[in-house]
């Protein structure tokens, strides 16, 4: 009977590969509360000993905060690193089938940059790991930033060779791209990818103390932010066009979200940029200017939310998707707006809200607007793990009949 076992996820699709994405990210979500919430003078990030010295002189919440916190990193940066290394090699199969050659040859050949995307965040994760749970490591941490822009630029590298391998077919070859499948915004994914890269290329701005490594930082994560953002205009706008003529693909209409983790993942880029402009070459902006730049954030990624919900509401994709027994790969892309709004939310509480005295940090206003972000912390977490058991869950398979 074993080998009528099956799970859904045994018909692989790189898409597979946000399955780790968001893993990841519901990792950086229970960082904000070390974040945000434990004391960490002397530098931008809390580390070990901030998170150690805060839970010995913290109160029952402080405590139970940073346990919450704590465990759900290792928890879910376990799952990342599990399910990108699962990917990794479920995609090193699929390379030697001619469903990856069909793929190569069709719009969804862009899915392959799920990979550099999953691949970006989890060295992220790997940092944030690095800082909770590793003693002493800022005292070397100058050392590890050049280690970290060398991973984000190889895997950048990846990025854009998977682009132009795309790119240079569909526009050197007339008719090639299928505009009639063109209506979702499933082309983002590049997009998507190059902006996490850029976000991580940022890292080293707002926390390194040496000029080269701030300015390089700067470069190079301006570089990759910038490209980011024309793709996705330029993705978006075809992309909205197609839609408009043919309605949305109903499997992809998760990706009507894709905007969401792109502009949080992008604004925490440019809050890196300031910090390192601000702290390194002098250039000072002001709480005002920040709290501005998060709330048009927040006001497209709420515009972009309510249209894809509203999509996916109509056409009922919850009931079949992830609720009901039908499984897609594109699912795991609903965990990213989640993700995003949660992360943004903390963000924008803290740098912009508190940062500009608008709202006094842990008062009853504070906990309420930080209540929201919870909530869709909530619905990433229980996304998680709803997917991976309707997607990596054995069942008996039915019979098939004979050709």
């Amino acid at each position: 009977m074993t080998d009528l076992l099956t799970k859904p996820a045994d018909r692989y699709s790189p898409l597979y590969f946000l399955a780790s994405l968001g893993a990841g990210g519901v990792a950086v979500t229970f960082f904000m509360y070390l974040m945000f919430w434990v004391p960490h003078p002397g530098q931008p990030v809390p580390v070990f000993e901030d998170i150690a010295a805060a839970f010995a002189a913290g109160g029952l919440g402080m405590q139970a905060a940073i346990a919450v916190a704590v465990v759900g990193i290792a928890v879910f940066a376990f799952l990342n690193v599990k399910s990108l290394i699962c990917n990794l090699r479920a995609y090193a199969a699929f390379k030697r089938t001619e469903a990856y050659e069909a793929l190569r040859k069709s719009n969804a050949e862009s899915t392959l940059l799920a990979m550099p995307l999953a691949l970006a965040m989890t060295v992220n994760v790997g940092f944030i790991v690095g800082l909770v749970f590793v003693p002493q490591l800022w005292s070397i941490v100058e050392y590890l930033f050049p280690a970290a822009m060398v991973a984000f630029l190889l895997i950048g590298v990846l990025a854009f060779r998977l682009i132009a391998d795309f790119l240079g077919r569909v526009l050197s070859e007339g008719g090639v791209f299928d505009v009639t499948a063109h209506n979702s915004f499933a082309q983002l994914l590049p997009a998507f990818a190059l902006s996490m890269v850029a976000v991580g290329f940022a890292a080293p701005a707002a926390m390194s103390g040496t000029p080269v490594t701030v300015g390089t930082s700067l470069v190079l994560s301006t570089f990759f932010g910038v490209t980011a953002a024309v793709y996705a205009v330029i993705a978006a706008v075809t992309a909205f066009n197609s839609m408009l003529h043919y309605g949305t693909a109903r499997e992809a209409g998760p990706t009507l979200m894709v905007v969401v983790p792109i502009m949080t993942v992008l604004g925490i880029m440019l809050l890196r940029q300031e910090h390192g402009l601000h702290t390194t070459f002098d250039a000072n902006g002001n709480p005002g200017e920040s709290l501005v730049m998060l709330a048009r954030i927040l006001t497209v990624q709420f515009v972009f939310l309510g249209l894809g919900m509203l999509v996916l509401l109509r056409q009922r994709y919850f009931d079949d998707f992830v609720l009901g027994q039908k499984t897609s790969p594109g699912s795991y892309a609903l965990v990213c707006p989640a993700v995003a709004l949660s992360v943004m939310g903390h963000f924008f509480i803290n740098k912009g809200l508190v940062g500009a005295a608008v709202v006094d940090k842990f008062s009853l206003a504070y906990w309420g607007l930080t209540a929201v972000a919870l909530a869709f912390q909530a619905v990433a977490i229980a996304l998680v793990l709803r997917l991976n058991r309707q997607h990596f869950t054995r069942t008996e398979a039915a019979a098939v009949p004979a050709e």
